[in-house]
């Protein structure tokens, strides 16, 4: 399966390359550094455990999956406080609007003190440098991929504001694809607490995840929109910007103030979502009855989504049909793909909060190495309501920019989509 997880590196790449609108201006050595890079990180934090090669980097990797266990804790400190008992997975069972949402909100305050202390913007910067000058790629485009490792898509833009009326349309796509193909770290810190349960170093593979992700974005983008004009921050460097706060309690509870928001909703989205799967699934069992599904059906259905012995036509099985290939070139076992497509199905249809929370739920029906690779695959914002939210957004910050950004929507929600599967190839072929 390692092997077949390399080469869907590679057939990702051919998929982009076939959707490119100028194949002839591609410049492939941006996306050749862009694999290298990824595969470097992805060794020195890893290892290769199947020759017996710990990464150099690992026992950072596992300092930082420590500290995020211990962050968690403090959450709960503070949500036992408000909410006594129940809290106590033992006594209450586990309520999402109590055990993940505060955990939003104490990850907002922190991430935003750190801003005021200027540590993220140093980590940006670094991240954004490197990018910068082994791939060829402009100031403004190698920040905000870099950005989008610790800010949300609407968030890390607001880093080259000055820039982004002027960026060029193949900037202004790698601007998207990078919101896309990542997802910000006080959401990053949700989707921890959701899975550490079952894969106890879990925070170190999303944030490792979410690094590896960003040069792949970039790549990608690179082939589906080639550049062909020359950027304005084409080797230079824009200025990153400084927090707005006064001082360090100002910034934490502002910081509160956006995670409530965030919070808010977070919890009205997992609402109305799961309450739309549902009514979906039930028109769709419906027309399922009526063409005699659960007589015919049941050879197409994944046993792991048969109802009751029964099969019933859902969303789940629709999607477990269109995306069990990727699946399966990431390296899950075909066995395990349809279930594993499903998922992924979900995120781009959906989102990805309601693929982790239904991955959390089927970590005993999936190998560990499978709930793995998964974990990278879904770790990106690339759904359709996230074209909404950059075209107003980003468009909030350049209007004129606009229509440019509603053309490339569908593109960046491909791109997205293909890089985070990038990097869950090069973990399932390392793992």
């Amino acid at each position: 399966m390692r092997l077949i997880s390399f080469l869907g590196l590679f057939v990702l790449i051919f998929v982009a390359y076939l959707l490119s609108e100028n194949k002839k201006a591609i410049k492939f050595k941006p996306v050749l550094i862009a694999c290298l890079l990824q595969i470097t990180l992805g060794v020195l934090v890893l290892g290769i455990p199947s020759i017996g090669f710990n990464g150099p980097l690992r026992p950072l990797f596992s300092a930082i999956n420590q500290a995020f266990v211990a962050l968690l804790s403090f959450t709960n400190e503070g949500s036992q406080f408000l909410f006594g008992p129940l809290v106590d997975v033992k006594k209450s069972g586990f309520i999402i609007g109590l055990q993940i949402l505060p955990v939003i909100l104490f990850f907002s305050s922190l991430i935003s003190i750190l801003y005021y202390l200027g540590v993220i913007q140093k980590m940006v910067k670094w991240i954004a440098i490197i990018m910068q000058k082994t791939m060829g790629t402009s100031g403004a485009e190698s920040l905000s991929a870099a950005a989008n490792i610790f800010a949300g898509q609407t968030e890390a833009p607001l880093i080259i504001k000055p820039y982004i009326d002027k960026m060029t349309r193949s900037e202004l796509n790698a601007l998207m694809v990078g919101g896309m193909a990542t997802v910000a770290g006080g959401i990053l810190a949700v989707y921890v607490g959701l899975l550490i349960s079952s894969i106890p170093d879990i925070a170190g593979h999303l944030i490792t995840a979410s690094v590896m992700s960003a040069p792949a974005a970039l790549a990608i983008a690179k082939i589906m929109v080639p550049e062909t004009k020359t950027p304005e921050t084409l080797g230079k460097f824009p200025e990153t910007f400084k927090s707005s706060d006064s001082n360090i309690i100002e910034a934490a509870s502002n910081g509160a103030s956006e995670g409530l928001k965030l919070a808010f909703n977070v919890a009205a989205m997992l609402l109305v979502f799961i309450a739309l799967i549902a009514l979906c699934n039930s028109m769709l069992t419906t027309v399922g009855q009526w063409a005699n599904f659960q007589d015919w059906g049941k050879s197409f259905v994944p046993t792991s989504l048969l109802q009751n012995g029964q099969a019933q036509l859902s969303l789940q099985v629709i999607l477990s049909w269109v995306f069990a290939p990727f699946a399966f070139i990431m390296g899950i076992p075909w066995s395990e793909a349809f279930l594993a497509g499903s998922l992924l199905g979900e995120k781009v249809v959906l989102n990805e909060f309601i693929s982790y929370l239904h991955l959390s739920k089927m970590t005993s029906e999936l190998s560990e190495r499978t709930v793995i690779i998964l974990s990278y695959a879904l770790s990106g914002f690339a759904n359709f309501a996230s074209i909404g939210i950059q075209i107003g957004g980003i468009g909030g910050i350049a209007p004129r920019r606009k229509s440019d950004l509603a053309k490339l929507g569908i593109k960046a929600l491909i791109g997205g989509s293909l890089a985070a599967f990038m990097t869950a190839c090069i973990a399932g072929f390392l793992i």
